[in-house]
């Protein structure tokens, strides 16, 4: 009996040993499950819906025909921020060209220029500097007081330089456009915001191409003011990161966000790439760099008339001491075509069937146009290789006749 009362004590005591084990790991277990439903709600609250988008408009130009390759809200109206400089350099650039203006004119800094913030050089009310140093402190640290100074030498107020540049934006065709300040900087109380568009900002950044000087500037990577003792930064990342890059503008403020205007240059192929309303600095470069070398890829520069290449149809000279001329093309036209595709460019070659009078060498004759999918891609002029004198009174009174001299 005794016997039996051990194996059972043995077996009570066995059980209960289990039982709390097995108690013991649930109780182990309930926190963790608890921890990894803590961890699932922070990831929660804390996840982004989609993926970071990288800008609120841009759009990527062939700048010589103004073919839009690409783009997305290319006409949304946004706040340019500093890229409004772009057209301040246009207005001086084209008074430059005219001689109305020079590089070497001293501009003395007023009161009002030396108290404008933001990105700046410090000017200070009474310091002098010529055209040429503020245009560099302007397109390189894009410097708002710099930009003033400019605007007042000029014009005598920002004001009246800012209706300028709106008469300037209407004359390129920048219906989206208008402008309020000369810097681009947020509005205060009571003014109202810059206006544009990538569309516009494109045609603007083709506008400033052909000035070579310009390219200059916006292709320094740094620069020197004051003699040296201030040290000038370009906000343009992607000259860094990219050979072809020579400009153009940067610009940002919290409301407009991170925006861009790039121009490159490869084996004779331009591209300009507008870019607005991105979250950061990085992902509009890393956005716009990726546009720039998807564009050189994907298109090659095709050759559709050289300089100098002679037309074939001919013009009939009414008075000319020659009978019959044939013009030449007064420029090369090179056009970007996909390298997958097949040309779609036509040409066309529009003449006088006859002229009258002499013809001076140069003298424009015609026109070469050409057309993609009905659309006017590009005009070079056909003019006279040589000069042409009349042909003397017998000469053209026996032609009266119908005879052929």
């Amino acid at each position: 009996m005794k016997k039996w009362f051990a194996v059972a004590l043995i077996l009570v005591l066995w059980a209960s040993s289990s039982f709390a084990r097995q108690t013991g790991a649930h109780k182990q277990i309930a926190p963790a499950k608890h921890s990894t439903k803590a961890v699932h709600q922070k990831a929660a609250q804390g996840k982004q819906v989609g993926p970071v988008k990288q800008a609120e408009a841009y759009i990527v130009m062939e700048p010589m025909s103004g073919r839009v390759m690409e783009g997305e809200n290319i006409h949304t109206k946004r706040a340019p921020a500093s890229v409004t400089k772009l057209m301040v350099s246009f207005v001086v650039m084209e008074k430059l060209a005219r001689g109305e203006i020079k590089l070497t004119d001293k501009i003395s800094v007023s009161k009002e220029a030396s108290k404008i913030g933001g990105s700046q050089v410090y000017l200070k009310e009474g310091e002098e500097f010529t055209l040429e140093e503020l245009m560099k402190a302007m397109m390189i640290a894009s410097a708002n007081d710099a930009a003033y100074a400019i605007a007042e030498h000029i014009s005598g107020t920002p004001q009246a330089f800012v209706r300028i540049m709106n008469e300037k934006a209407q004359a390129l065709g920048m219906k989206d456009t208008e402008f309020q300040s000369v810097h681009g900087l947020p509005p205060g109380n009571g003014q109202k915001e810059d206006q544009t568009s990538c569309y516009d900002l494109a045609l603007l950044g083709g506008s400033l191409l052909g000035y070579s000087k310009l390219l200059e500037w916006t292709s320094m990577k740094e620069g020197e003011f004051r003699n040296g003792q201030f040290a000038l930064h370009n906000h343009n990342k992607l000259l860094m990161r990219l050979p072809d890059v020579d400009g153009l503008k940067t610009g940002f403020y919290r409301s407009a966000g991170f925006n861009v205007v790039v121009s490159a240059k490869r084996s004779g192929l331009r591209c300009i790439v507008v870019v607005m309303g991105s979250p950061s600095g990085r992902i509009r470069d890393d956005f716009a760099a990726a546009k720039i070398k998807s564009y050189f890829a994907d298109y090659a520069p095709v050759v559709f008339v050289k300089k100098g290449e002679q037309i074939q149809q001919e013009v009939l000279l009414d008075d000319g001491k020659y009978r019959k001329l044939k013009g030449v093309a007064a420029s090369e036209f090179v056009f970007p075509m996909a390298k997958s595709g097949k040309s779609d460019i036509k040409r066309s070659v529009v003449l006088p069937r006859s002229l009258k009078g002499e013809v001076r060498e140069g003298q424009k004759l015609g026109q070469l146009v050409f057309q993609r999918e009905n659309e006017v891609v590009g005009k070079v002029d056909i003019v006279s290789p040589v000069h042409v004198p009349e042909a003397n009174l017998f000469t053209r009174l026996i032609r009266k006749t119908g005879l052929n001299l």
